[in-house]
């Protein structure tokens, strides 16, 4: 029970954040651009922890890391959202700078695993930084509060999969990688975003200004699928290295990487969805 109220207060203290951000960015995009790099710094400590080993821990390497990442996503940001060409044309200096840093650095390392050091690195930047920077390619090809119905669908798909795996779960979904979800958890999560693609027709049209609802069920679904692999795919590399939760920042949660696991799959899928199959939604 103590951990259940854990998880929902840190739960809403984390949707609060998500949404304040969000919804600010018509007036202001400040809050928005301290909330998702941080999502990224935190992410990517966790996963520098997780994959860590002798032969390649370096705190120096790890600050890097975490900057390239925030890198990114201002460069990303910068460049769809850039209002002068010259910051347009600029987008890329983030990037650049974290390449040549990041290799240079590496040839005054100790240790010889130089390899194993600049996977871990870019598995970093590729893993978690790179689709929570996305989030700006979805925010320039749609009203930017789309990025809200998004996030609610994910979250949906959490509670839902939670719920009903816990309450019914019996058949193991993917034992050998995660052996706590079911296919009726992912049942319960499907059922329930789909409920809010409906809710969503109903409610945010105006709001969002897209056409119908399929726009919303074939969003629902998208998320959903992405979802589940991204839980796995986090799943596989807590497993591989031997851990059971990402961190401890989120009581009740575990790590930033345990709450966004789904969202790391999700938001490349969701630009594909909205680049490719519903090319006219603005």
């Amino acid at each position: 029970m103590i951990n259940l109220i854990k998880r929902a207060l840190t739960g809403a203290v984390y949707i609060a954040l998500i949404v304040a951000a969000i919804l600010l960015l018509d007036n202001s995009p400040v809050m928005y651009l301290l909330v998702f790099p941080l999502l990224i710094v935190l992410g990517i400590g966790e996963l520098i922890t997780m994959a860590k080993d002798d032969a390649t821990q370096s705190w120096l390497v790890n600050i890097i890391d975490m900057l390239g990442g925030v890198g990114l996503f201002v460069a990303f940001y910068l460049h769809f959202n850039g209002g002068e060409m010259e910051s347009r044309a600029m987008w890329l200096l983030p990037i650049a700078a974290y390449l040549l840093l990041r290799t240079i650095v590496q040839l005054y390392r100790p240790q010889q695993n130089a390899v194993h050091s600049l996977e871990r690195s870019f598995l970093a930047l590729g893993y978690v930084a790179l689709p929570v920077s996305m989030l700006n390619c979805i925010m320039s090809i749609s009203a930017p509060r789309l990025l809200l119905g998004l996030f609610l669908f994910i979250w949906l798909y959490d509670t839902g999969a939670y719920c009903v795996g816990v309450l019914l779960g019996r058949h193991r979904l993917f034992e050998r990688i995660s052996p706590k979800k079911s296919w009726e958890g992912v049942i319960g999560g499907v059922l329930l975003c789909v409920a809010g693609a409906f809710a969503s027709d109903y409610w945010f049209n105006e709001v969002f200004q897209v056409p119908d609802l399929m726009f919303w069920v074939g969003l629902s679904v998208v998320v959903a699928v992405f979802a589940t692999f991204g839980d796995l795919v986090e799943s596989l590399i807590k497993r591989t290295v031997g851990v059971k939760d990402s961190g401890h920042i989120m009581p009740g949660h575990g790590g930033i990487l345990d709450r966004i696991d789904s969202l790391l799959l999700v938001v490349p899928a969701v630009l594909i969805y909205l680049t490719l199959i519903a090319p006219n939604i603005r």
